[in-house]
């Protein structure tokens, strides 16, 4: 049972703890130290509130999730949330996996490439503050439920389920979002997740025995 970070130093020296590389040399932190320090600087430069969610560094304005870090062995990346909004001038933007609705991460797979993308990045992050700040939201679709954050990436990060939740019908599809929408925590929902994920494969809805 992996335990994630709740003090955001801990994700700059020894990762994210949801994992069994945390606190090793192995650890994707130790080969994006130098990117992943500049990212950080740069969010709290124009003015963003640093706090961890999920076991990553997340930024905030005016009481909003902005963006979030992220690592993986190949690359590492800053995310926003309130995608659908952004305009991406620079098309610098990627989607995060075929389950993500909109393009919303800038992804790394060099730390020098961060500096040389700064004024970029802190120029999406402004934008993504004004939002916040003016209390704009994209509309929602309200043709397909709107999944949970913590779905997406479990989605976006397993294959087999992914495959396995599309095949869903969408009253099935639905019973999860509402389930998963019932908890209040973050920790609660990726908890109920990885319980969910042989009913899942095994296409049942949640309430499903």
């Amino acid at each position: 049972m992996y335990v994630m970070i709740t003090d955001i130093e801990d994700y700059f020296i020894k990762g994210c703890g949801r994992c069994d590389r945390f606190d090793t040399p192995d650890c994707s932190t130790t080969r994006w130290m130098q990117g992943l320090s500049d990212l950080r600087t740069l969010c709290l430069d124009v003015g963003l509130d640093e706090t961890v969610k999920w076991g990553h560094p997340c930024y905030m304005h005016a009481g909003r999730n902005i963006a979030i870090v992220g690592l993986f062995r190949g690359d590492f990346r800053i995310s926003f949330f309130d995608a659908a909004l952004m305009k991406d001038p620079e098309g610098v933007l990627e989607k995060q996996g075929p389950n993500t609705q909109h393009a919303d991460m800038i992804r790394f797979t060099d730390n020098v490439q961060v500096m040389k993308r700064a004024s970029v990045i802190q120029a999406y992050l402004q934008e993504a503050m004004g939002y916040a700040r003016d209390g704009i939201r994209a509309p929602k679709n309200t043709d397909v439920p709107e999944l949970p954050e913590e779905l997406v990436t479990a989605l976006d990060a397993d294959a087999k389920l992914a495959e396995a939740f599309q095949a869903l019908t969408p009253g099935r599809q639905k019973s999860y979002v509402i389930n998963l929408g019932g908890a209040k925590k973050a920790e609660t929902r990726i908890a109920r997740i990885v319980k969910f994920r042989d009913k899942i494969i095994a296409g049942k809805g949640a309430m499903e025995r």
